[in-house]
């Protein structure tokens, strides 16, 4: 059977999210990991990440995993830098886009989840659409 020849566009937009603060320093995906966003029927098209600090930050690291359902992948890697969000300083933000072909496709039954390596307060949120 022939693959498509046109584009398919995203149907249904959504918005993951997950609050992380339980220090993972694993790569492997043991340890605690939260999901961010599950993958609806016919898959999801996320194109954007965002990362929110909302506590005082060390150097260190978010790591975004996809999970097939059992198993575990590290994707990506953000790190963090060491900020004292004040009245004229920022909690650190970070703003990953995939626009194109750069744009995570997760099939029905994947999901994309997270964790940070430091015992810190992020918000980690996916924005994208199902097909």
């Amino acid at each position: 059977m022939p693959g498509n020849t046109e584009p398919i566009f995203a149907l249904t937009p959504r918005l993951g999210v997950v609050a992380i603060a339980t220090a993972n320093t694993g790569r492997d995906g043991s340890g605690t990991i939260g999901t961010v966003l599950t993958a609806g029927s016919n898959g999801t098209r996320i194109t954007r990440i965002t990362i929110k600090a909302s506590v005082t930050t060390t150097a260190g690291m978010v790591r975004l995993f996809i999970h097939d359902g059992s198993s575990y992948f590290l994707w990506k890697e953000q790190t963090i830098a060491a900020v004292t969000p004040s009245a004229t300083v920022k909690a650190e933000l970070y703003t990953l886009t995939y626009t194109g072909e750069e744009a995570l496709i997760l099939p029905s039954g994947y999901s994309l989840r997270a964790s940070t390596e430091k015992s810190e307060n992020f918000n980690v949120f996916a924005e994208g659409g199902d097909f």
